[in-house]
This record gives structure tokens, C-alpha cells and sequence, in this order.
């Protein structure tokens, strides 16, 4: 490993140059390892020599600390075990250390090789003395200065190194806004090369999220809104002013989308049916999968609005962005609007206290689906409206107006004409909602999808449960097919997991299977449309008593068969629960203390 004085060796030289102009006598610098590092006159050829075998006069001022001045080169007594001792050519010498700090880092060896010089030496040996301490402590000063700013870099170089490991991006800027050194990951989040000597401009939008505080990042004619810290450095001056730790808003929104949404990868495909009706849907999902205009898809309850929505987005040019679906009417009204539009730190009172991405925000470039938009407050209304005409969004506790990209899928099982007639619903927000209506008929409407429906369920669920499945009988296919659906493909997809759960070894979807009220309603619809087996409609038409008059129940058998069937219809879901409990017209924690009778 070289010394120090070697990495300086130039900067010595000169400094040995200076002084043997000055004292006019031959100079040597040698450093701790007795390498010489310098020299003039008789020594300028044997630079870069090893002369440990011959330096022994500087081996004792390394060794005691202490200048030596040999007045009589070969006849003093530290001379004596020197290989030259017989044969000197010196007159005079005087050996000064070199000190960095309590470190000896070499030697400078003043020699005179006349009786001149050294009379010219004795005449003003303290003047030589004074700055050949000078010059010792000249080049101690570069030594320190090199092995300071060696240490600098060595440093730097090691953050360099070591921010590159880490996932948030880094920048370190200079207090003239340029940019001393940033990461890969700063350079792959912004998906931009920021070179040293790049202007930036930071600036603060006032907002916290997350723990972190919410930044204008502009390079170039880019901006960029990112998240995270800007720490002052301890020199707070020159090119390490600052450090940006930060994560785009992009990678932000990314990570809670992932943690707070369910993937979606439904298509046209997953779209079964072989009915007129269906087939027509699917080619209009695929008409206005191009367009970037509002659709307001309508039908009834279970008919599968949230599923043709995603088959939109997945057809769509922005089916690389996100799908952000939130249902109106499963969110309490008070945190409708923080759940939309998102909110900051201390927005309002109970909010979390790092705030909130909203679901505008996370679906920008992509879409939203804002379903049961019927039950949407008006107040709320106004602002979806406002939204919808200005493409802007205000996060809770804000006033940073946020541009957004969002197309806007809406869909409801309500009457908004309806509704706009009982000022139930903003009239001005249904026709920019309504620019492109898509209706999905009711199952009772496209019995010829029931088949395909019902096989691709039991195929499913028998797969779920480890089950063997292998046919639906015709009986029941029959049975399916005479049932009103009031639940639509919902419900049905219900009641074949029931019949999944309820079938034998054999794999064998028959009327054993099949729910009570299905095959009552089944069988007296058949028995309206059919005058064949006329002794089995009667069975089923009546109750299992083998009486031919319907059983009386209590209040409280019709009050639980009402339940279980509409819990059969909607599923046991909490979301099934909830909507079972607004078709019975009762609360949700009536239902359960019902259903725990």
C-alpha cells in the first residue's frame, strides 16, 4: 500500500524544489518505509529507490521523534553502523520529521555535500532550521488535506454504494439546486436520468400522507409529485446540501392499491351465456371499451354490473392502469367522501392520522367504478359532478387541486329517473353519468344462459370443496329454468353451491339437491306451463305433508323461512347480509340477532 506522501508525491517535489533553491544544497524526502520520495541534485536520479538498507540516520528520527543535525558526516558516533560510513561524501545534514498529527509520515533530509554549504548552513543554522520546520509543516498540511479529502471520497464513495441498495429513491442536492449524485431507484421511479450537474426544483405542497410529506419535484419541463422527506445535511453549504428520500405518488398509490383492492382479471370471456341478450352485451363491451366517455350500466340486483364493468376496463386502452371499484351504498355516508377524494393529516376528527389515498387518486389512468350510484348522497353528488366537468380533485383538509385521468364507470339497480322525480338524485349529474347506458337484462329474460351458468358453478365449487361433479340432471336443469330469479345470476350461483354441498359421490346434480324454495317455485311454475305429471306438481306444489291443503305456519317459521331465503339469494356474505337485510326492511343487526334465534 503507498504511503501518503507518495499519492502527493508531485505536490513534495515541489516543495523539495522550493527548498533547495533557497538554501542552495541538496534535498531528499524520504517517507515512514524509508522510500525516497523526492530528491535534488545528487538525489533527482534516485527517486523512487527503496534505501532502507542505507538510511539509518532517518531510521532514528523515525524511531525517537527528534531532528538530527550531523555536523561531522563519518566521524560521529550515530555514523558508525552506517554502510557508508568510511566513504561519506556529505559535509553537513540535517534530518527534520515530517508530522501528521502524532504520525511520522516521512523525512526531509537537508544535505551539504561542500565545506561551503556548510559553512553558509552553520552561519544561519537557525534560519535553516526555522524553514525546514516550514516546509515540513507545508507538506504535512497537503498530507492531511489529501488523506481528509481521500476520507471524503472514500465516504462518498461508500454512499454511493450503499444508497444504491436501497428502494426509495435518493438525491442529494447542492445548495445551487443541482444534483450532486442520485440512485438507481430515484432514476427508475420518476423513469428519468437525472445526471450530476442536473437542475432540480422541490417544493413542498403542505400535505402529509403516510408518515411522509408530499413534494412538487420539477427536472426539467417534467413535474412530479412524490412523497417522502428532504433532510438538511450536517455542511448544509456546497454540493451536499440536501437529501430527498422519497417514493413517487405512483409507487405509493401502487402499494395501497394492492394492499386495499382485489385483482381483476375478468373479461368478455368470463361472460357466460349463449342468449341473444348476453351475446349483444358482450359485443357492446367491446363497442364502448374503446371510447373514454361515462358509462351508466343498469340492471337489477345480481345481475353482474361490477363484472361487466371490468370486462370494459380489461378491452380498454387502459387496462394497463387500474380498476378501483367502491360500492355507495356499503360505505356509511360520513366517509363516502373521504373514501372518493382521500384526506391529509388531521383532516378531520377520528381520521387516521397519517391520512388517506382516495379512490379518485389510485385510479388515476385507469378507471373507477362507482357502483350503486343511486344511493350517493346529493352533497356528494355536487362534487362527483364538479369532478366529472373539471377532472380536478381536492384531498379532505387540502387545498391542493390535484388533475386527474379517471374514466368513470357507474352502475345502479334503481329508478334514477325515478329518482331525479322524487329530487332524490341530481338530474345535470344522470346525464353526464348516462352519456353511454348499458342495461343488463334480468336472468328470467335469458333462461338459455341458465345451462351454461349452472355447469360452470358446479364445476367450480366442486373443484372448491373437492367434490366429483359430473352432470346436472335435465329435471333440474327444467326446475332452473321455471325459478323467477329474483337474486339473478347471484342467486343462482347460490343455490348451485348449495346443490354442490348437498351432492352425493356420484357427481350427480339432481332434485335432491335443489333448495326447498327453488324446487317449490320451480315446480309451480312447470306445473302452470305443463299439464303432465300432474301427480308430481302436486307434491311439490304442497307442502311434505302429503296433505293436499298448503301448511299453516307461525309468524315465526314464515318469519325465518323469509331469512333463509333471502339469505340463499343474496349469499352469506357480509355484503349478501347487508343487502338481505334491506329487502327484508330491517337493519343489519336485527338480521343477525334473528338469525342467532
Amino acid at each position: 500500500m503507498e504511503s501518503i506522501l507518495v499519492k502527493i508525491q508531485d505536490t513534495v517535489a515541489k516543495y523539495a524544489d522550493v527548498l533547495s533553491k533557497i538554501s542552495r544544497v541538496d534535498v531528499e524526502v524520504v517517507d515512514n518505509r524509508l522510500y525516497r520520495v523526492a530528491g535534488t541534485g545528487m538525489f533527482s536520479e534516485l527517486v523512487n529507490q527503496d534505501m532502507s538498507a542505507e538510511g539509518y540516520v532517518y531510521r532514528q528520527v523515525l524511531k525517537t521523534g527528534r531532528r538530527q543535525i550531523i555536523y561531522s558526516p563519518g566521524r560521529e558516533l550515530i555514523c558508525q553502523n552506517c554502510p557508508h560510513c568510511n566513504d561519506c561524501q556529505e559535509e553537513i545534514e540535517i534530518s527534520m520529521p515530517v508530522r501528521m498529527g502524532m504520525e511520522i509520515i516521512g523525512i526531509i533530509g537537508l544535505v551539504g555535500s561542500s565545506r561551503e554549504q556548510k559553512e553558509r548552513i552553520l552561519g544561519d543554522e537557525q534560519l535553516y532550521l526555522e524553514f525546514l520546520e516550514q516546509i515540513a509543516d507545508f507538506i504535512s498540511t497537503k498530507a492531511r488535506e489529501y488523506r481528509e479529502m481521500d476520507n471524503k471520497n472514500r465516504l462518498l464513495d461508500t454512499l454511493d454504494c450503499t444508497i444504491g441498495y436501497i428502494d426509495q429513491g435518493i438525491v442529494i442536492i447542492g445548495d445551487d439546486h443541482v444534483i450532486t449524485t442520485s440512485n438507481e431507484a430515484a432514476k427508475k421511479q420518476l423513469e428519468l436520468d437525472m445526471p450530476e450537474g442536473t437542475y432540480v426544483e422541490i417544493e413542498a405542497t403542505g400535505d402529509r400522507m403516510n408518515y411522509q410529506n408530499e413534494y412538487k419535484m420539477k427536472v426539467g419541463d417534467r413535474e412530479f409529485s412524490i412523497m417522502g422527506h428532504l433532510y438538511d445535511l450536517p455542511q448544509k453549504k456546497g454540493r451536499y446540501a440536501k437529501l430527498l428520500l422519497f417514493e413517487n405518488s405512483k409507487a405509493i398509490q401502487k402499494k395501497y392499491y394492492e394492499m386495499t383492492s382485489t385483482v381483476h382479471t375478468l373479461d368478455c370471456s368470463n361472460i357466460i351465456g349463449d342468449s341473444e341478450g348476453t351475446q349483444k352485451m358482450k359485443r357492446e363491451i367491446m363497442q364502448v371499451a374503446q371510447s373514454s366517455s361515462t358509462v351508466l350500466i343498469t340492471g337489477e340486483s345480481g345481475t353482474g354490473k361490477e363484472m361487466v364493468a371490468t370486462a370494459i376496463w380489461n378491452a380498454s386502452n387502459r387496462h394497463s392502469g387500474r380498476f378501483v371499484a367502491i360500492n355507495c351504498a356499503a360505505i356509511p355516508e360520513a366517509l363516502l367522501e373521504s373514501e372518493l377524494f382521500g384526506y391529509v393529516k388531521g383532516a378531520f376528527t377520528g381520521a387516521d392520522p397519517h391520512g388517506r389515498i382516495g379512490k379518485f387518486e389510485l385510479a388515476n389512468k385507469g378507471v373507477i367504478f362507482l357502483d350503486e350510484i343511486g344511493d350517493m348522497p346529493l352533497y356528494l353528488q355536487a362534487k362527483l359532478l364538479r369532478v366529472l366537468q373539471e377532472r380536478k380533485i381536492t384531498r379532505i383538509g387540502s387545498n391542493q387541486v390535484i388533475p386527474i385521468d379517471v374514466r368513470i364507470l357507474a352502475a345502479t339497480n334503481r329508478d334514477l329517473r325515478e329518482m331525479i322525480r322524487e329530487k332524490k338524485f341530481r338530474e345535470d349529474l344522470y346525464y353526464r353519468l348516462n352519456v353511454i347506458p348499458l342495461e343488463i337484462a334480468p336472468l328470467r329474460e335469458r333462461m338459455e344462459d341458465i345451462p351454461p351458468l349452472a355447469e360452470h358453478f358446479a364445476t367450480h365449487y366442486a373443484k372448491l370443496f373437492q367434490k366429483y361433479f359430473w352432470k346436472i340432471t335435465e329435471p333440474v336443469l327444467n326446475c332452473l329454468r321455471q325459478y323467477p330469479w329474483p337474486g339473478n345470476v347471484r342467486e343462482l350461483e347460490n343455490v348451485v353451491e348449495f346443490m354442490v354441498n348437498m351432492m352425493g359421490t356420484d357427481g350427480v346434480l339432481d332434485e335432491k339437491t335443489l333448495p326447498r324454495e327453488v324446487r317449490e317455485r320451480g315446480g309451480k311454475s312447470e306445473e302452470k306451463n305443463s299439464s303432465s305429471d300432474g301427480e308430481e306438481d302436486e307434491r311439490t306444489v304442497h307442502s311434505e305433508t302429503g296433505r293436499g291443503t298448503e301448511e299453516v305456519l307461525t309468524l315465526k317459521e314464515l318469519e325465518q323461512r323469509a331469512i333463509r331465503q333471502a339469505i340463499a339469494r343474496y349469499g352469506d356474505t357480509t355484503q349478501g347480509k347487508k343487502e338481505a337485510a334491506r329487502q327484508l326492511g330491517i337493519g343489519l343487526a336485527t338480521l343477525y340477532r334473528k338469525i342467532g334465534e
